[in-house]
């Protein structure tokens, strides 16, 4: 059912995206994963489509502070501290929704050149703030799309969106198998990619740009 890191990691080198788990005493989601350079508008338009969730942007300690991503609540009342910033629009967006807006959005945040003010806010994509330290300090789909971007030879920001069923609720890992054949992605565990990173001793423990 779960394939190996190693293959997920040539799968995201390739510009997919993958599954990824958390553990079923957690929020026991799955999530649609790519580096943000993969924020392609059929991408974007795939998790839209067949995720459904929320499409959010994980960035590491450098883009936060480099674009002044404030957090969106300084009192964090979220069961598992997700790390929300407020959200964003690039500024020669339209409405910044369509999926390629978002695209152009999600790509900007990792572009030099971008400065806070090239960010509108409010807007449709929503950054979330790394813990750094990765998987190793917080096994949340978060730092987990941080670690595979940075792992797979990307820059340390990913795009992640929760996958729900037909029916409006999330999808477990029964539905994950399916919807992983259904659409020839890889699926694997942040367990799985915690072990991975500690045996393979690929940790950084300084963020990378």
């Amino acid at each position: 059912m779960f394939d190996k890191i190693e293959e997920a990691l040539e799968d995201l080198r390739n510009g997919k995206m993958i599954i990824v788990t958390d553990n079923e005493d957690r929020e026991n989601e799955g999530d649609l994963l790519m580096p943000i350079e993969n924020a392609t508008p059929e991408n974007i338009n795939f998790m839209a489509t067949h995720g459904r969730g929320l499409i959010c942007a994980p960035l590491s300690d450098y883009y936060i502070d480099k674009l002044k991503l404030t957090q969106m609540k300084d009192d964090n009342e979220d069961k598992f501290k997700t790390a929300f910033t407020i959200s964003i629009d690039h500024k020669d967006t339209e409405t910044g929704i369509s999926a390629f807006e978002r695209s152009m959005t999600l790509l900007s945040l990792i572009d030099e050149k971008t400065v806070p003010s090239d960010l509108n806010r409010p807007g449709h994509i929503f950054p979330l703030h790394a813990k750094k330290g990765g998987v190793l300090v917080r096994e949340g789909h978060t730092e987990a799309a941080i670690d595979f971007s940075r792992l797979a030879g990307f820059k340390e920001a990913g795009v992640i969106c929760e996958i729900m069923k037909d029916d409006g609720t999330m999808a477990r890992v029964n539905d994950l198998a399916e919807f992983k054949v259904k659409h020839d992605l890889k699926m694997v565990n942040i367990s799985s990619l915690k072990e991975y990173i500690i045996k393979n001793e690929v940790f950084i423990t300084k963020d990378v740009e």
